[in-house]
């Protein structure tokens, strides 16, 4: 017999606490972890970068960034990237030119290969950032461990977690990770509302973007100068800037399965890492020491002196990073293409404020990243949130969120720069 006060039926759209709340520790615990293997590489590596490109050539005489080193250094990483791909177990996992953001996990035997083929990238000069190799690393372990401990649970849970706890120690902000995961779940069947799928990884995303807060406190602000009162030219300049700079981005993504195709013919990973070295040492000899790295520190320097740069330099820089990008992907050297391409669309933006000085340049910056990276990631959230963070100015995020309507027009069904395993893009 029912009462009154008998209570309401639980929505279907609704997961109680009680299976939230245990899913706490799990996070924390994940997110610690994979924002304290993401902090060991990136130290390893800027240690390694420093005897390389500093300690080395101060003892032997030599300038740090002289032409010869660069062609030495890069093609010297390819000799032993190209050794790990051979001899290590595991070879340091599949193609990454077929491999996105996160993804299936990885055999754990992979990941020590992996782990140090993207060190040797990063301290080599490459340029290629840290993401997909330690993203793949930490979805790896999570997984393996996770089953383990616990396995009752599914498996996705240790993925997404892994997945969230990266990107949130990669940016050092949760948000970040919220934005990918969101755009990831946008469409896919689940229990719960959104809020409910996201409390997990947002827990995971919030430790390791805290970790990586307190341990090494990241910024991607270039200080710029802020743009207090935006209007409708700031508009017009922010949708043909991106616009502009997703056509260039594209460039890469048409050439891309060209380039790789070209790369694979030669078949050992001891031609074509060494190979891909050398190229990649050439361009850094005729680009300079700017267009080396995944691209962090280069920006800063690069934004620094806004006004001190030729077009002409500036169109330079542009060029050469987006072919190392291509040819880095292309050949075989493990890693990401965020970091780079966040570099390439400041030089584009600095070359679009050089032409045009009425341009505002937190707006030519933001958004010419903002179309840069639509182009070579597809990850609408990440470019609009990398594009808002650049400029660390609220009155841009209006102008971004509208610039990138024309940019994702230009670029949607367009070749991507990831190819499936047959060699082909993806569209």
């Amino acid at each position: 017999m029912a009462t009154d006060h008998a209570p309401p039926p639980l929505s279907a759209a609704e997961t109680p606490p009680r299976i939230l709340l245990p899913q706490v520790l799990p996070a924390l615990v994940v997110g610690v972890a994979a924002s304290l293997l993401f902090l060991g590489i990136s130290a390893l590596a800027e240690e390694l970068q420093g005897v390389l490109w500093h300690d080395l050539p101060d003892a032997l005489g030599i300038g740090d960034y002289s032409s010869l080193w660069i062609i030495s250094m890069l093609t010297a990483a390819g000799i032993a990237v190209g050794l790990v791909v051979w001899k290590v177990p595991g070879h340091a996992g599949p193609d990454p030119a077929s491999e996105g953001l996160g993804g299936a996990p990885l055999a754990p035997g992979i990941v020590p290969g992996l782990l140090l083929a993207s060190t040797l990238t990063l301290a080599g000069g490459v340029s290629l950032g840290p993401e997909n190799p330690i993203i793949a690393a930490n979805i790896a372990l999570a997984y393996w461990l996770g089953r383990k401990a616990a396995p009752a649970l599914p498996g996705a849970i240790w993925v997404s977690l892994a997945s969230a706890a990266t990107i949130g120690a990669l940016f050092g902000t949760p948000v970040a990770a919220a934005l990918v995961i969101s755009e990831a779940l946008a469409g896919t069947p689940g229990r719960g509302s959104l809020w409910d799928r996201l409390f997990a990884p947002l827990v995971a995303a919030g430790a390791g973007s805290m970790t990586t807060q307190l341990l090494a406190e990241p910024s991607f602000a270039m200080g710029l100068p802020p743009l207090t009162d935006p209007g409708w030219g700031d508009l017009l300049a922010a949708m043909a800037i991106a616009s502009a700079a997703a056509v260039f981005g594209l460039a890469a993504c048409y050439l891309f399965p060209h380039v790789h195709a070209a790369f694979q013919r030669l078949r050992h990973p001891m031609l074509v890492l060494p190979l891909g070295g050398l190229v990649l040492g050439l361009l850094g000899a005729l680009g300079g020491h700017l267009t080396l790295f995944k691209g962090l520190e280069e920006i800063k320097e690069l934004t620094s002196s806004i006004g001190g740069w030729s077009s002409g330099e500036l169109a330079k820089l542009a060029v050469i990073k987006l072919l190392a990008l291509l040819v880095a992907a292309s050949c075989g050297f493990r890693g990401g293409r965020i970091f780079p391409a966040v570099f390439i669309g400041a030089a584009f933006g600095l070359l679009a404020q050089a032409l045009v000085p009425e341009v505002h340049p937190a707006v030519a910056i933001s958004s010419a990243v903002l179309g840069v990276l639509l182009a070579t990631t597809r990850q609408g959230w990440i470019s609009l949130f990398v594009g808002a963070v650049l400029a660390a100015s609220p009155a841009m995020l209006a102008l971004l969120c509208l610039a990138s309507l024309p940019a994702w027009l230009i670029v949607t069904g367009r070749p991507q720069l990831e190819l499936d395993p047959q060699g082909r893009s993806l569209h």
